[in-house]
């Protein structure tokens, strides 16, 4: 387990993490907010106020025991932004710059046979300025793991990346970490990002913790506020905890009543945000054979669709609801084929495992 606990002023951090070993871990955030000071405290490059930092039992840093291990002695591979190519160096050269505890022979074999790794290996003697975005984040990868660390951070490497070139290089990273079963730590502000390419997600805001878990998990269960606003989660309504009954409640939604399977820790009468995905609000056909499985059916008008490439965001307002507009996504197919259009009527249906209670 690769744990992390971090206090600090300036910038402001105050999180404990715990990553999976051999897994690539993704910490997602809005820009500013403390996810490029975390590796650099991971890596040694930052002193905060208070840290811990271990992976597999071997402790980095624990300020209260005055253990503090510079980076240079800490087995890990760092890619930042920029990738800090050194530019008077070619692309073997710039690998070998991590190598030079080893003869200067042995230096390029490792440094080419990591330049292939990343799958460049024809691209040894250019300079960077002759190489290609994505060619210059592979040297830098190649560079990264050249000293086999146990540890490799990643600092938002396909920013300034092109779409298919950052598509390309998800990839080649996904296979990389496989082949060398290293733990990697990944932050970004792109959700999709995070989604596609990590095991474990850690969401963050102003530099706290607000959730992190298995991030097929994660993305369907927001538990604040905050958490949805980040998963991007188009719901977010206001109710009154109506009925309390352990893992079945009711939540009043205006003069709507809806069921949700998840525990709520408040009394009746309490005000309740809760949320479900769009995808999770289901259009239900007139003379549904099983309805009663279908949760708490509503009537609600159409007020816009907006086509999203293979989906239709469809807004509702809902008949008797809260008052807040209720979205749902269909395919394309599906509103032509049950006429969804502007002003149209349609029943939803907001299965209780769909309803999401959250705290603020």
């Amino acid at each position: 387990m690769l744990r992390v606990s971090l206090e600090h002023d300036a910038p402001p951090l105050a999180l404990d993490l715990e990553l999976p070993l051999g897994e690539l871990s993704a910490i997602v955030g809005p820009s500013g907010g403390g996810k490029t000071s975390i590796l650099r405290a991971m890596a040694g490059l930052l002193r905060t106020r208070r840290a811990r930092v271990s992976l597999d039992g071997e402790t980095w840093a624990n300020t209260a025991q005055g253990v503090w291990q510079p980076a240079r002695l800490r087995p890990l591979g760092f890619v930042g932004q920029s990738y800090a190519l050194f530019p008077h160096l070619n692309a073997g050269e710039n690998v070998a710059a991590a190598l030079l505890h080893l003869p200067a022979a042995t230096r390029r074999e490792r440094a080419l046979a990591c330049l292939a790794a990343v799958g460049i290996a024809g691209l040894a003697e250019r300079s960077p300025r002759a190489l290609s975005g994505g060619q210059r984040q592979r040297v830098a990868m190649a560079r990264a793991i050249a000293r086999e660390p146990k540890l490799l951070l990643l600092d938002e490497p396909f920013s300034a990346l092109d779409r298919s070139t950052r598509k390309r290089l998800h990839i080649e990273l996904k296979r990389l970490q496989a082949s060398l079963g290293v733990t990697v730590v990944l932050v970004t502000h792109d959700l999709d990002e995070a989604a596609q390419l990590s095991g474990h997600l850690c969401l963050l805001h102003h530099g706290r913790l607000l959730q992190q878990g298995p991030t097929h998990e994660l993305l369907r269960r927001p538990t604040s506020v905050e958490s949805a606003r980040l998963l991007d989660f188009p719901n977010l309504c206001q109710a009154r905890l109506s009925v309390s009954a352990g893992s079945s409640n009711i939540l009043q939604w205006g003069e709507v009543n809806i069921g949700t399977s998840t525990a709520i820790e408040a009394r009746p009468g309490a005000s309740v945000p809760w949320t479900i995905r769009a995808s999770d609000v289901f259009l239900v056909k007139a003379g549904h054979s099983d309805e009663a499985r279908l949760g708490t059916i509503v009537t609600a008008q159409v007020a816009e669709l907006i086509e999203l490439g293979d989906s239709v965001l469809v807004s509702l307002s809902v008949e008797n609801g809260g008052g807040e507009t209720l979205r749902m996504r269909l395919r394309p197919g599906a509103v032509r084929r049950h006429d969804v259009s502007p002003g149209a009527l349609v029943r939803v249906a907001l299965h209780p495992e769909a309803v999401i209670p959250l705290i603020e």
